[in-house]
């Protein structure tokens, strides 16, 4: 059923995803299926561009992907089942970029309690929920 499974994580913040990944990789080995963990780094403010080096993008970008081959290996789902990848832009709207280019079946994210201020704003949980065109399973830490 769930053969192709997306785990955004926030790299900041890993211990948050651990439910988010067992989750995914009790899914993944009951529907011997794949996992893809998913970090978004946002874009460098143009007005900042000019006091960062040169190639600081690539610097975080190979930072982030080192980082989740770590949280893969750590991840304990067979490396053959799992893979990461890094997307830079808006997090809500990379992940659903992200889920639609792999076909996935399920998205699994975590997400914190709501505050009042997501409650009018909406969170990257609630966009994910409310757009993406698989399902979507947000377990709370």
């Amino acid at each position: 059923m769930y053969k192709s499974i997306l785990v955004p994580i926030d790299l900041a913040d890993t211990d948050l995803a651990k439910g988010a990944i067992a989750t995914a990789a009790t899914l993944s080995h009951t529907w011997n299926g794949s996992v893809r963990l998913l970090n978004v780094l946002p874009m460098t403010p143009v007005m900042l561009a000019e006091y960062v080096p040169a190639d600081f993008d690539t610097q975080q970008r190979e930072t982030s992907e080192e980082a989740l081959a770590i949280v893969a290996r750590e991840s304990g789902i067979e490396a053959s089942r799992i893979s990461g990848v890094v997307r830079q832009g808006g997090i809500y709207h990379e992940i659903l970029e992200e889920a639609a280019a792999m076909k996935a079946d399920l998205i699994v994210m975590t997400s914190h309690r709501p505050a009042m201020r997501t409650y009018f704003l909406g969170s990257n949980a609630g966009h994910v929920v409310r757009y993406a065109k698989c399902s979507v399973l947000v377990v709370r830490h």
